[in-house]
């Protein structure tokens, strides 16, 4: 019951909810909605938009067109007047930044957004779009949304630092790599064909090759990633969200368990430090 697991994460303290319109076509808003009500002002809620919400090539993006029709289309199924936080869900090579950039200033004017991000953006764009926020006298993004954790360090290089250099909050995503850093997937025949390390492969990519080199490395860390946890006395989930949550320039971290026993796991590493 995905109401009674967003229930259980706000009773202990979770004050933060990302979602996207994308997700399950955007069913997933409708099930946020339908958690949030009576409850709504107590959440920082946020939410995405960019990926394809219709066979119609105009139901995607980052045009004002579609910007200021999506939006109404969330806050519907949100159950809301407004939202928290506005993510561009990737960096849309067709449509100018200042585009969307405007479209986005001008629903923060109207109250329908309180403040805008962004989402898997190199650093090269993060830093564009403070030049338009200047520049053209729009409101600039407040934080990005990367991919981050012990196995997709790329960010440190050149996102990081760009968004500490300007005050953006950074909230990181897949912190357990899609389920690799929960110590499940330590040997081949843990990789089944319903597993979520499986599923989530085939969904990017359309395959899984439990040979490839990329794999038996995953594999190999994993094994000795789990001994450093176990020698540090904690499990491996915890040491990879406290790996993330360590890094000065990360504001937080989304977590996406499916079970309730899985975020009670979660929650237990919520204080937890790694040693310097």
């Amino acid at each position: 019951d995905w109401v009674r697991i967003i229930h259980k994460a706000l009773d202990s303290g979770i004050n933060f909810i990302d979602t996207a319109d994308v997700y399950s076509a955007g069913e997933s808003e409708q099930i946020v909605g339908k958690a949030l009500k009576d409850r709504r002002d107590k959440v920082i809620l946020a939410t995405k938009f960019f990926g394809p919400m219709g066979q119609d090539r105009n139901m995607m993006g980052g045009s004002r067109r579609w910007i200021v029709r999506e939006v109404e289309n969330s806050l519907r199924r949100l159950g809301t007047d407004y939202i928290d936080l506005y993510q561009i869900h990737r960096f849309d090579e067709n449509t100018d930044l200042e585009e969307t950039m405007s479209a986005l200033s001008d629903l923060v004017h109207q109250g329908k957004i309180r403040c805008f991000g962004s989402s898997m953006f190199p650093a090269d764009r993060i830093v564009e779009s403070h030049w338009i926020a200047e520049k053209r006298g729009l409101l600039r993004f407040r934080c990005e949304q990367p991919w981050y954790s012990i196995f997709a360090r790329d960010i440190e290089r050149y996102v990081l630092p760009a968004c500490d250099r300007y005050g953006m909050g950074v909230i990181v995503w897949s912190p357990l790599d899609g389920g690799w850093l929960t110590g499940r997937y330590l040997k081949p025949e843990d990789l089944k064909e319903n597993s979520r390390v499986v599923l989530g492969a085939r969904r990017r990519s359309g395959k899984f090759d439990p040979e490839s080199e990329i794999i038996r490395n995953k594999l190999d860390l994993a094994n000795a990633l789990k001994v450093v946890a176990k020698e540090a006395g904690i499990s491996l989930t915890h040491m990879s969200m406290a790996f993330v949550l360590e890094h000065p320039a990360v504001t937080s971290a989304i977590i996406g368990p499916r079970t309730y026993e899985q975020l009670e796991d979660l929650l237990g590493c919520a204080d937890l430090h790694l040693p310097g």
